[in-house]
């Protein structure tokens, strides 16, 4: 029998959450309940969150309005929540998981196997880790990966959407994955490309702040197409760079080119570059964030400061001057309107004027 664990209850986690509870209380081979760690919060009336949910079966905060499924109990004990879990979901921001893995060392089942939804990397001095790996190496598990095109307020309202598990040889444990997620409104395929997947889902977020800063620079579509289009070209150099195993058709599932789009035109770091430049970048992405998001994380410029110091460590950085420009935009160190001064690639602020 199945247990699992949601490891994080923000707004993606808490929707993970909707989406596995509905299929463990069906399957007789999963444990009806399902846990949901939840990084512990006050209230403004002075409740706890995690005690909300639990009277409610609704993440008042993160996901209000939408029941999670009664078989969902938030557990604000890391380590109680994890126990007897063999199947492991981890949904945090990527700026959180090597301290989550730290507590969560000596404190799993042997047999757990893990599933990142986390969209980032972790960067050090020997150089780029992906989520997964760092799961996989701090914690030992097997890990696997699911991105896709997947605005968690839209999957929350049951509106139909895809998404893609990235495994790497276990294709029992994947198909465990797919059969966890899929539902009528939610359609889960798998491939086996880790790396593929979830560089997509990690440096799509870059695009999306330049497609942002586009909407804020009040630019057409002609011009976001470009940007989209570069930014594509952009992600799979580098992820086959990185990881040369990376197969070009994994951007042809839903965690590519659909992922980039729905990114691109919805999301939250297109919303706040967008702000951003409707700004003239005078106000920071950290304070609009806090404003914005109330709670939740941008991802894309901290990947975008992230994937810079891999270009730097590497001498790539002019390979990839769209990646370039969002991190000296979201640095403070050129205007938003630079986003658009390529030619033939090359920024024009870069360009010598022969």
């Amino acid at each position: 029998m199945n247990n699992v664990t949601i490891v994080g209850s923000g707004n993606w986690g808490s929707v993970a959450a909707k989406l596995i509870a509905s299929n463990t209380i069906k399957l007789s081979s999963f444990n009806d309940e399902v846990r949901m760690w939840v990084y512990e919060e006050i209230l403004p009336n002075g409740k706890k969150l995690s005690d909300v949910i639990n009277q409610t079966n609704e993440n008042v905060k993160y996901l209000p309005g939408v029941k999670l499924g009664k078989n969902v109990v938030a557990d604000p004990d890391l380590s109680n929540a994890v126990k007897n879990a063999n199947l492991l979901v981890f949904v945090t921001p990527h700026q959180f998981m090597e301290g989550v893995c730290k507590r969560l060392e000596g404190k799993i089942r042997k047999d757990a196997e893990g599933i990142s939804l986390v969209k980032g990397m972790e960067v050090k001095r020997e150089g780029p880790s992906l989520i997964s790996t760092l799961i996989s190496n701090q914690l030992g598990i097997n890990c696997s990966v699911l991105m896709g095109a997947n605005i968690a307020d839209e999957i929350a309202k049951e509106e139909f959407s895809e998404a893609t598990v990235g495994y790497r040889g276990n294709k029992v444990a994947a198909e465990i994955w797919v059969q966890l997620f899929n539902t009528p409104y939610f359609s889960v395929t798998s491939v086996q490309d880790v790396e593929g997947v979830e560089m997509c889902g990690t440096l799509k977020n870059i695009v999306a702040v330049a497609a942002g800063l586009i909407d804020g620079l009040k630019m057409g579509n002609n011009t976001k197409a470009a940007i989209m289009r570069i930014g594509l070209k952009e992600m799979l150099a580098l992820s086959k760079l990185l990881f040369p195993s990376v197969k070009d058709s994994t951007l042809f599932e839903s965690c590519g080119v659909a992922d980039l789009i729905t990114t691109c035109m919805g999301g939250r770091n297109r919303k706040v570059a967008e702000a951003f430049a409707l700004n003239g970048g005078k106000r920071s992405f950290d304070e609009l964030e806090e404003q914005m998001l109330k709670g939740q994380k941008l991802q894309g410029v901290l990947t975008a400061k992230e994937v810079h110091e891999v270009l730097t460590t590497r001498g790539w950085v002019d390979m990839f001057p769209l990646f370039k420009a969002v991190y000296e935009i979201s640095s403070g160190f050129l205007p938003p309107t630079a986003i658009v001064e390529f030619n033939n690639n090359i920024p024009h602020h870069r360009k010598s004027k022969l």
